[in-house]
């Protein structure tokens, strides 16, 4: 099991880094947005156990990427699961905000991470496999150098989203955007749909974007209404107590 350090080791090496680095992007932005509401203490822990979920993922995936591309309706499964986890993030906290115990939003956070980067790494692993050529040791080692570049495009875009909410939402859209690609591309359908609908997967990006963006942002509205008339029903009550006594 000796590794050869010739020249097409070096290259194949260098293509799977160069190729995980280009499509670790939108995993290191799944891991900023679910981690954003954490306590300071818990979001590096965070960062680290989703980060590592997702390069293990993705190993496996390139390893039975073949037999993964068999499976209908898999893509569309994990196309509906993406739209879902956007329009969480772009919703931000959760019904209870302050009152969520940390340890609780920690693994809800990590659960999120590992359940997108399954979804989206299905599409990457065809990439990161062809770089490779087959080669297992390559595509471990090239992955596994990855992990310190997604932890640190993670925790950038985290300080990012601190000084640019907007990002949020663009995120989400994303994440839409991505889940348009992956439910139009499902090899059950694919081509039937493309002859139905012309210029289907486009239509798919943009309407999974617009969807993920506005749901979330409607959701978010809710929420805020509702937190904004809790105060008003406490202090009417406090007022009747207040009466009695």
């Amino acid at each position: 099991m000796g590794i050869e350090l010739t020249p097409a080791f070096w290259s194949g090496l260098f293509q799977i880094i160069l190729v995980n680095i280009v499509l670790s992007g939108d995993n290191a932005l799944v891991i900023a947005l679910a981690c954003r509401n954490l306590e300071k203490r818990h979001q590096k822990p965070a960062i680290l156990i989703g980060s590592a979920g997702a390069i293990v993922l993705r190993i496996i995936f390139v390893l039975i990427v073949d037999q993964l591309l068999q499976i209908g309706f898999l893509k569309l499964v994990g196309g509906l699961l993406l739209l879902w986890i956007g329009v969480k993030l772009v919703q931000g906290e959760e019904e209870g905000g302050d009152g969520v115990k940390a340890a609780g939003s920690l693994m809800g956070a990590i659960r999120t991470i590992i359940i997108a980067d399954a979804v989206m790494s299905l599409d990457n692993a065809i990439a990161i496999a062809a770089a490779a050529h087959g080669n297992t040791t390559l595509i471990i080692l090239g992955l596994l150098i990855s992990i310190p570049l997604i932890i640190f495009g993670a925790t950038l875009i985290m300080l990012l989203l601190n000084r640019f909410p907007i990002i949020v939402i663009a995120g989400g859209g994303l994440l839409g955007y991505i889940a348009g690609e992956v439910l139009a591309t499902d090899p059950a359908y694919a081509e039937k749909l493309a002859a139905m609908l012309p210029h289907a997967k486009t239509i798919f990006e943009i309407g999974g974007a617009v969807l993920v963006v506005a749901i979330g942002l409607l959701l978010q509205r809710r929420a805020k209404s509702k937190k904004h008339a809790e105060p008003v029903d406490l202090a009417a009550n406090g007022h009747g107590n207040g009466h009695k006594e």
